[in-house]
Protein backbone atom coordinates (compact mmCIF):
# COMPACT_ATOMS: atom_id res chain seq x y z
CA UNK A 1 0.00 0.00 0.00
CA UNK A 2 1.26 3.31 -1.08
CA UNK A 3 1.75 5.80 1.86
CA UNK A 4 1.42 9.43 1.48
CA UNK A 5 1.83 11.55 4.55
CA UNK A 6 0.03 15.11 4.49
CA UNK A 7 1.96 15.80 7.40
CA UNK A 8 5.77 17.01 8.11
CA UNK A 9 6.89 17.03 11.69
CA UNK A 10 10.40 17.91 11.85
CA UNK A 11 11.72 20.76 9.86
CA UNK A 12 14.24 24.08 11.40
CA UNK A 13 13.98 27.55 10.46
CA UNK A 14 16.46 29.61 10.29
CA UNK A 15 15.48 30.35 14.27
CA UNK A 16 17.98 27.16 14.26
CA UNK A 17 20.93 29.13 12.76
CA UNK A 18 22.03 26.49 10.68
CA UNK A 19 18.83 26.19 8.82
CA UNK A 20 17.81 28.53 6.01
CA UNK A 21 14.00 29.38 5.53
CA UNK A 22 11.28 31.30 7.73
CA UNK A 23 7.89 30.28 8.47
CA UNK A 24 6.58 31.76 5.60
CA UNK A 25 8.98 29.89 3.46
CA UNK A 26 7.95 26.70 4.71
CA UNK A 27 3.88 27.30 4.42
CA UNK A 28 4.56 28.43 0.27
CA UNK A 29 6.55 25.46 -0.15
CA UNK A 30 3.99 22.95 1.84
CA UNK A 31 1.43 23.82 -0.71
CA UNK A 32 3.54 22.93 -3.82
CA UNK A 33 5.02 19.99 -2.18
CA UNK A 34 1.37 18.19 -1.10
CA UNK A 35 1.86 18.36 2.41
CA UNK A 36 -1.23 20.29 4.38
CA UNK A 37 0.34 20.71 7.93
CA UNK A 38 3.62 20.98 9.27
CA UNK A 39 5.32 21.62 13.11
CA UNK A 40 8.13 23.47 13.37
CA UNK A 41 10.42 22.11 15.29
CA UNK A 42 13.64 24.21 16.18
CA UNK A 43 16.10 22.81 18.03
CA UNK A 44 15.54 23.09 22.16
CA UNK A 45 18.12 25.58 23.82
CA UNK A 46 20.99 23.42 24.84
CA UNK A 47 22.24 23.32 21.50
CA UNK A 48 24.76 25.29 20.43
CA UNK A 49 23.11 27.78 17.63
CA UNK A 50 19.42 26.94 18.84
CA UNK A 51 17.00 29.71 19.81
CA UNK A 52 16.60 30.72 23.67
CA UNK A 53 13.32 29.32 25.41
CA UNK A 54 11.19 32.18 25.10
CA UNK A 55 11.22 31.24 20.92
CA UNK A 56 9.30 28.27 21.67
CA UNK A 57 7.24 30.65 24.84
CA UNK A 58 6.16 32.29 22.55
CA UNK A 59 4.98 30.64 19.67
CA UNK A 60 1.84 30.77 20.62
CA UNK A 61 1.75 33.57 17.98
CA UNK A 62 2.04 31.14 15.24
CA UNK A 63 -1.30 31.44 13.52
CA UNK A 64 -3.08 27.82 13.21
CA UNK A 65 -3.51 28.00 9.67
CA UNK A 66 -2.14 30.20 6.81
CA UNK A 67 -2.81 30.09 3.30
CA UNK A 68 -4.59 26.69 4.07
CA UNK A 69 -1.69 25.15 5.76
CA UNK A 70 -2.00 23.98 9.11
CA UNK A 71 0.82 24.85 11.71
CA UNK A 72 2.04 23.19 14.46
CA UNK A 73 3.92 24.80 17.27
CA UNK A 74 6.86 22.32 17.95
CA UNK A 75 10.50 22.03 19.33
CA UNK A 76 12.71 19.23 18.89
CA UNK A 77 14.51 18.95 22.12
CA UNK A 78 17.54 16.77 23.73
CA UNK A 79 17.90 14.21 25.49
CA UNK A 80 20.05 15.12 28.10
CA UNK A 81 20.91 12.42 30.87
CA UNK A 82 20.60 8.69 31.47
CA UNK A 83 17.41 10.06 33.30
CA UNK A 84 16.13 10.99 30.83
CA UNK A 85 15.73 14.77 31.27
CA UNK A 86 15.60 17.09 28.33
CA UNK A 87 15.70 20.96 27.62
CA UNK A 88 12.04 21.39 27.32
CA UNK A 89 10.71 22.93 30.39
CA UNK A 90 7.11 23.23 31.95
CA UNK A 91 7.09 26.71 30.51
CA UNK A 92 7.65 25.71 26.93
CA UNK A 93 5.70 23.06 27.33
CA UNK A 94 2.92 24.51 28.02
CA UNK A 95 2.53 26.32 24.87
CA UNK A 96 3.68 23.51 22.51
CA UNK A 97 1.60 21.26 20.50
CA UNK A 98 4.57 18.52 19.70
CA UNK A 99 7.59 17.52 21.77
CA UNK A 100 10.36 15.96 19.10
CA UNK A 101 13.18 14.86 21.56
CA UNK A 102 16.65 12.80 20.42
CA UNK A 103 20.53 12.72 20.96
CA UNK A 104 22.33 15.52 19.31
CA UNK A 105 26.11 14.95 20.42
CA UNK A 106 26.67 18.42 21.11
CA UNK A 107 24.25 18.09 24.07
CA UNK A 108 24.79 14.04 24.78
CA UNK A 109 28.01 12.28 23.37
CA UNK A 110 27.43 8.84 22.79
CA UNK A 111 28.03 6.42 24.81
CA UNK A 112 27.73 2.47 25.58
CA UNK A 113 24.41 0.67 24.56
CA UNK A 114 23.64 0.62 28.19
CA UNK A 115 23.61 4.21 28.46
CA UNK A 116 22.28 5.32 25.44
CA UNK A 117 19.07 3.00 25.92
CA UNK A 118 19.01 4.01 29.78
CA UNK A 119 18.43 7.82 28.53
CA UNK A 120 16.15 6.99 25.68
CA UNK A 121 14.19 4.69 27.45
CA UNK A 122 13.27 7.32 30.40
CA UNK A 123 12.77 10.13 28.10
CA UNK A 124 10.18 7.28 26.67
CA UNK A 125 8.77 6.85 29.92
CA UNK A 126 8.39 10.60 30.62
CA UNK A 127 5.79 11.31 29.52
CA UNK A 128 6.70 14.66 28.31
CA UNK A 129 7.46 13.61 24.17
CA UNK A 130 5.55 12.26 21.35
CA UNK A 131 8.20 11.52 19.00
CA UNK A 132 11.96 10.30 19.46
CA UNK A 133 14.20 11.76 16.43
CA UNK A 134 16.22 9.65 14.43
CA UNK A 135 16.59 7.05 16.80
CA UNK A 136 18.30 4.84 14.20
CA UNK A 137 21.57 6.98 13.94
CA UNK A 138 24.39 4.57 14.36
CA UNK A 139 26.49 6.99 16.83
CA UNK A 140 23.73 6.24 19.11
CA UNK A 141 24.01 2.60 19.40
CA UNK A 142 20.70 1.30 21.80
CA UNK A 143 18.94 -2.01 22.31
CA UNK A 144 16.02 -1.22 19.89
CA UNK A 145 13.74 -4.17 20.81
CA UNK A 146 13.90 -2.40 24.34
CA UNK A 147 12.76 0.94 22.93
CA UNK A 148 10.02 0.04 20.70
CA UNK A 149 8.10 -2.39 23.03
CA UNK A 150 8.33 0.64 25.55
CA UNK A 151 7.48 3.04 22.48
CA UNK A 152 4.49 0.74 22.13
CA UNK A 153 3.42 0.66 25.80
CA UNK A 154 3.61 4.81 26.13
CA UNK A 155 2.58 5.75 22.62
CA UNK A 156 5.61 7.73 21.81
CA UNK A 157 6.31 7.32 17.81
CA UNK A 158 9.82 6.21 16.81
CA UNK A 159 10.83 8.58 13.71
CA UNK A 160 11.80 7.39 10.41
CA UNK A 161 14.47 10.45 9.05
CA UNK A 162 14.41 10.87 5.83
CA UNK A 163 17.91 13.39 5.84
CA UNK A 164 19.63 10.49 7.88
CA UNK A 165 19.48 8.58 4.23
CA UNK A 166 20.60 11.49 2.27
CA UNK A 167 22.54 14.00 4.37
CA UNK A 168 23.60 13.27 8.16
CA UNK A 169 23.96 10.33 10.05
CA UNK A 170 25.08 8.20 7.10
CA UNK A 171 24.80 4.28 8.20
CA UNK A 172 21.50 4.41 9.52
CA UNK A 173 19.54 2.53 7.20
CA UNK A 174 19.99 -1.09 9.21
CA UNK A 175 19.33 0.22 12.21
CA UNK A 176 16.16 1.92 10.69
CA UNK A 177 14.86 -1.17 8.93
CA UNK A 178 15.10 -3.32 12.23
CA UNK A 179 12.98 -0.51 14.30
CA UNK A 180 10.53 -1.03 10.80
CA UNK A 181 10.71 -4.73 11.69
CA UNK A 182 10.10 -4.61 15.52
CA UNK A 183 7.35 -2.04 15.35
CA UNK A 184 5.64 -4.09 12.44
CA UNK A 185 5.91 -7.30 15.49
CA UNK A 186 5.15 -5.23 18.57
CA UNK A 187 2.16 -2.62 16.93
CA UNK A 188 4.31 0.81 17.83
CA UNK A 189 3.58 3.52 16.31
CA UNK A 190 6.35 5.13 13.82
CA UNK A 191 6.02 8.75 12.07
CA UNK A 192 7.83 9.96 9.17
CA UNK A 193 10.04 13.13 9.08
CA UNK A 194 11.80 15.08 6.32
CA UNK A 195 14.09 17.15 8.98
CA UNK A 196 13.78 20.11 6.65
CA UNK A 197 16.93 22.58 6.62
CA UNK A 198 15.66 24.37 4.06
CA UNK A 199 11.72 24.37 2.72
CA UNK A 200 12.51 22.96 -0.35
CA UNK A 201 12.92 19.46 1.59
CA UNK A 202 9.37 20.08 3.32
CA UNK A 203 7.50 16.54 2.71
CA UNK A 204 10.34 14.65 1.58
CA UNK A 205 10.50 11.60 2.36
CA UNK A 206 11.15 9.55 -0.62
CA UNK A 207 13.91 7.48 1.16
CA UNK A 208 12.23 6.76 4.67
CA UNK A 209 9.29 5.72 2.79
CA UNK A 210 10.48 3.16 0.30
CA UNK A 211 11.61 1.85 3.73
CA UNK A 212 8.53 1.50 5.11
CA UNK A 213 6.82 0.14 1.94
CA UNK A 214 9.32 -2.56 1.20
CA UNK A 215 8.59 -4.20 5.00
CA UNK A 216 4.73 -3.55 4.31
CA UNK A 217 4.68 -1.25 7.12
CA UNK A 218 0.58 -0.64 7.61
CA UNK A 219 0.16 3.03 7.42
CA UNK A 220 -2.67 3.51 10.20
CA UNK A 221 0.21 3.22 12.77
CA UNK A 222 2.13 6.03 11.36
CA UNK A 223 1.01 9.02 13.40
CA UNK A 224 1.53 11.27 10.03
CA UNK A 225 0.06 9.70 7.75
CA UNK A 226 -2.79 12.06 7.60
CA UNK A 227 -3.89 15.58 10.06
CA UNK A 228 -6.57 13.53 11.87
CA UNK A 229 -4.21 10.79 12.78
CA UNK A 230 -2.15 13.15 14.22
CA UNK A 231 -4.11 15.14 15.79
CA UNK A 232 -5.93 12.31 17.48
CA UNK A 233 -2.20 11.09 18.57
CA UNK A 234 -1.99 14.74 20.19
CA UNK A 235 -5.58 14.00 21.83
CA UNK A 236 -4.50 10.82 22.94
CA UNK A 237 -1.58 12.38 24.93
CA UNK A 238 -3.81 15.33 26.20
CA UNK A 239 -3.01 17.83 23.72
CA UNK A 240 -6.75 18.01 22.17
CA UNK A 241 -6.72 20.40 18.85
CA UNK A 242 -9.17 19.23 16.58
CA UNK A 243 -11.48 22.21 17.25
CA UNK A 244 -8.40 24.68 16.25
CA UNK A 245 -7.95 23.06 13.26
CA UNK A 246 -11.72 22.09 12.35
CA UNK A 247 -11.65 24.12 8.86
CA UNK A 248 -9.09 21.79 7.90
CA UNK A 249 -10.79 19.05 8.99
CA UNK A 250 -14.00 19.57 7.02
Amino acid sequence: MKIKPEVDLHLHTIASTHAYSTLHDYVHYAKQNGIKMFAVSDHGPDMTDAPHEWHFINSALFPRVDQGIGILRGIEANIKSPAGEIDCNQRMRAQLDIILCGFHQEVFPPQSIHINTEAMLNTIKSGLVNVITHPGNPAFPIDAETIVKAAAQYNVALEINNSSFIHSRKGSEANCERIVQLAKLHDAPLSIGSDAHIAYDIGRFDKALALLEANDFPPERIINCSMLSLLDHLADKGKALHQEFSELLS
